[in-house]
């Protein structure tokens, strides 16, 4: 083991060899003649030096000069100091332990009492420094989630006449200039955070950096009130480098009953924080009966998700994609759906978000994959038209490192050409998962499968996106075509971004297609195929397949 190291500051030689040899065969020793050369040394080695023994009486810069500068400087002054005088007087000793002193040992030494008061007071300081780690976040200084929810418990339980609020600060968009930036930047980020949060909410309030970019915060309703007021102020003026850079979201949770675990209170401020995440026109949230019941409903939700897989209750409908040439259906888009025996049908919208937070999308993927794989193989067989289905690949899919063998698996056991299964992945996604979801593009089109890029329009990043993702399909997002047909012709960016996608080899799908003028506008500007409201809504495939049916009649007569 590397030897713990101690600096001598003595101006006299002999004293210093003295010491030197009490101390050597279990220390490593530095020496220093002076305060102002022990500074030197300690700047060099502040992490490494575990306690000082300071002589008072020197030239240049004697002991208690030495001691008031390290107080000044946080991790200096934590240093155990042992002062050594010719003096034994009381007023010696007072006198250097206001100062700020460990503790006092009068010359002449005597080895095994150093000896062990060295001891000591390293393994003093090494156990503090242990009950800091736990109580205290390194980078920012404020408590950690541990020791935070144990000074709240005893808060709460100490004043139980008070009213309090868990307040929880997250930083918009932090990840993203944490990776532009650099993490030093970041971390100077959490810091003006953390000092802000302490300023602002007063000094009686407790504190702690949660995790990554989220703080939270006890402290009583007033306090709160002047907190929040700041927060909205300071976006609106962005009268710091914080504000200037990222804005803060804060969720609130007004303490009824401080019988509830404080976890669970810090839960909701949290849970709060996050449903205002991404929208720019709302900083703060309040937890009230509407999220609770929110909260309660999602976990309900997710207390059934997976028995609801297993009995049957999800199932996949098909909409249809027609093509803007001859009106004629050309393939379909995979859809799940929910039809629970008590709630009814559910809204997507409801749960496959939640799924996409939990994981469980990864899942019900799979089982829509599956049935479109195997209804493809029923089509094949019964001799009827195979058109292309396209399947939803999620952020959570991409990550599976048996994604390729998933797909490669399916279209052996189905025994159908991976030509009909086209597989459908977000533009976000294309921009959060960088080179892991580019290699598994690569992969996929080797082996047959069509890939197409989802809601582009949707995000920041599409046309740098396009350059460097190797794809088949464009589908343009239902909000940017809607977008676009409010503008006129001269004005909107939907035949700039047709005409390069078709420069490109891309086949142009559009989506969310609800009226007749939205039909001919993409018609006139050459988009392949379309779907939405305005040919046919998601249907089971039952009725799927008799539309198809429908179609080739006519095309008999």
């Amino acid at each position: 083991m590397t030897q713990k190291q101690i600096l001598i500051v003595e101006d006299n030689e002999l004293n210093r060899a003295m010491l030197s040899e009490i101390l050597s065969d279990n220390y490593k020793v530095l020496e220093a003649e002076n305060g102002k050369d022990a500074l030197d040394i300690l700047e060099q080695n502040r992490d490494d030096i575990h306690l000082i023994l300071l002589d008072i009486m020197m030239p240049v810069m004697d002991g208690y000069t030495f001691l008031d500068t390290i107080k000044t400087d946080a991790e200096l002054a934590l240093i155990p100091v042992i002062v050594t005088t010719q003096g034994d007087s009381e007023a010696d000793e007072v006198n250097a332990l206001a100062h700020g002193a460990t503790d006092f040992v009068p010359k002449p030494y005597r080895p095994q009492v150093i000896l062990h008061r060295v001891a000591n007071f390293i393994k003093l300081r090494e156990t503090a420094a242990l009950i800091n780690q736990f109580r205290y976040d390194r980078l920012t200084g404020l408590y950690t989630k541990e020791f935070f929810y144990q000074k709240a418990r005893e808060c709460l339980e100490a004043n139980p006449e008070k009213e309090y609020t868990i307040l929880c600060s997250n930083f918009e968009d932090f990840k993203w200039y944490n990776d532009t930036f650099g993490r030093e930047a970041g971390d100077k980020i959490l810091r003006e955070g953390a000092e802000i949060f302490k300023e602002r909410v007063g000094e009686n309030a407790i504190c702690c950096r949660y995790n990554a970019d989220r703080f939270l915060c006890l402290l009583d309703k007033e306090r709160e009130k002047i907190g929040r007021e700041y927060f909205v102020k300071s976006r609106e003026s962005k009268r710091s480098s914080l504000t200037e850079n990222i804005s803060v979201k804060l969720g609130i949770y007004e303490i009824m009953d401080s019988s509830i675990p404080v976890e669970q209170m810090c839960d909701r401020a949290l849970w709060v924080v996050d449903r205002v995440k991404g929208m720019y026109n709302q900083s703060i949230a309040v937890y009230d009966d509407s999220f609770r019941e929110k909260l309660l409903r999602e976990k309900a939700i997710t207390d059934v998700m997976v028995t609801a897989l297993e009995e049957g209750e999800f199932i996949v409908y098909l909409q249809p994609k027609y093509s803007l040439n001859n009106n004629r259906i050309v393939g379909a888009e995979a859809l799940v759906r929910w039809i629970h025996p008590e709630w009814g049908f559910m809204f997507p919208g409801e749960f496959i978000p939640l799924f996409e937070k939990n994981g469980f999308i990864s899942s019900l993927d799979q089982f829509v994959w599956e049935n479109v794989c195997a209804k493809l193989q029923e089509w094949k067989e019964k001799g009827d038209l195979l058109l292309p289905v396209s399947v939803n690949v999620s952020r959570n899919d991409i990550f599976q490192r048996s994604l390729v063998d998933i797909f490669s698996g399916l279209i052996k056991k189905y025994d159908i050409d991976p030509q009909y299964l086209h597989l459908e992945i977000t533009e976000s996604a294309y921009a959060e998962c960088g080179n892991r979801i580019g290699n598994t593009i690569e992969e996929l089109r080797k082996l047959g499968f069509s890939i197409e890029m989802d809601d582009f329009g949707s995000g920041y990043s599409s046309l740098n996106l396009l350059s460097q993702m190797s794809l088949d399909i464009l589908k343009l997002d239902m909000k940017l075509v809607k977008n676009e047909m409010t503008k006129s012709m001269e004005k909107s960016i939907l035949n700039d971004i047709i005409n390069m996608a078709h420069r490109m080899n891309l086949t142009i799908v559009a989506e969310g297609i609800e009226t007749r003028e939205q039909m001919k506008r993409l018609q006139s500007l050459g988009c392949d195929y379309a779907q939405g409201y305005f040919f046919a809504k998601p249907m089971p495939i039952t009725e799927f397949e008799e539309l198809l049916k429908g179609q080739r009649k006519e095309d008999i007569l």
